[in-house]
């Protein structure tokens, strides 16, 4: 009988590719994005789920994709335009980890994303919440503003960011409260280092959908550039408790409370985010580390960066420091 979640959860264990790696290309008409997930119930006495669903998002929360595989499957999802994707994994019908990805480069290429779990035993009583985006996330436009969402999206696509602002503030003139509309919004406006209006499009999007994490994580980010820390840890603090598995929102947050000097408070967010595969967390738990005179520990994390990004291209300075401050 399969364990209910109750008695077992899945945790996210590692990514095992953090970066994208290029690989020789299958099609040539578009983006190939694939990648291996392996769950390792070895340490638990029932065993895990057999297989997953691997779903793929676009910017907009629409599935572009899903597929179901084994638990130690392979999923590949072939014909993608370039742009920002989000990649979920789900077990049991609960999703258990998101991973955003920017697909960029020579349409000549495959992207590689890679997962890894470990099946865990779960305290009684507690449920298997993974804390990340739901279903509740997904929108419904009339078919006016659906048509001018999707012609908003060609016209980024195109780089017509101009175009595209138009096109979404046409939506909020029959609709107020489409808060995906609001968060490409501010995405729009940053691109075009209008951060007033970016800020108050992200706003709007957060007091129309208080828990949909992106606008959320988004402002956090531009308040982080701007130096407003304090009101960063607020916002990020926020998308971290809606996504607790979120990479983003766990290094924005560890950032910021590096910024305000809070290095104790930093750790935990960095040391997930480094989990979830951001390389940026552990440069940065090696530069605090180094900081505070635990050399080893910034070895460690240095360590990290290498095996997770073996072209990292400051390379050679890392190496320089591991030899120079790792003990015998």
């Amino acid at each position: 009988m399969e364990p209910g979640p109750l008695q077992f959860r899945l945790l996210a264990l590692a990514v095992v590719i953090a970066c994208l790696a290029v690989q020789p290309a299958v099609s040539q008409s578009g983006y190939t994005l694939w990648g291996d997930v392996k769950i390792d119930d070895s340490k638990t006495t029932s065993p895990g789920p057999s297989g997953v669903t691997i779903i793929l998002y676009d910017q907009s929360t629409k599935i572009v994709g899903r597929q179901s595989i084994g638990s130690r499957g392979r999923y590949r999802f072939t014909n993608l335009r370039g742009g920002e994707y989000d990649i979920a994994v789900e077990a049991n019908g609960s999703e258990i980890t998101r991973m955003r990805v920017n697909i960029i480069g020579s349409t000549t290429s495959d992207i590689r994303q890679d997962f890894e779990f470990e099946w865990k035993e779960q305290a009684a009583g507690k449920s298997n919440n993974a804390g990340v985006v739901s279903a509740a996330d997904f929108y419904e436009r009339s078919s006016t503003n659906k048509s001018l969402f999707e012609k908003a999206h060609a016209a980024v696509e195109k780089k017509d960011y101009a175009n595209g602002i138009k096109l979404l503030n046409q939506i909020f003139d029959t609709d107020k409260n489409d808060f995906q509309a609001w968060t490409l919004l501010g995405t729009l406006y940053l691109v075009q280092e209008k951060t007033d209006e970016a800020e108050k499009a992200y706003r709007n999007a957060i007091e129309v959908k208080p828990t949909y994490a992106l606008p959320l994580i988004n402002l956090g980010k531009l308040l982080l550039s701007q130096k407003r820390f304090e009101e960063a840890v607020e916002q990020l603090t926020r998308a971290v408790n809606l996504q607790p598995q979120s990479p983003d929102a766990n290094l924005f947050l560890g950032e910021a409370y590096l910024r305000l000097k809070k290095g104790s408070k930093a750790i935990p967010y960095l040391n997930e985010a480094g989990k979830l595969g951001k390389i940026e967390a552990h440069l940065d738990l090696g530069w605090l580390y180094n900081a505070a005179g635990l050399k080893d520990r910034a070895v460690v994390e240095y360590e990290e960066v290498l095996r997770k990004k073996p072209d990292y291209h400051d390379r050679k300075k890392l190496e320089q420091y591991i030899s120079e401050n790792k003990r015998p």
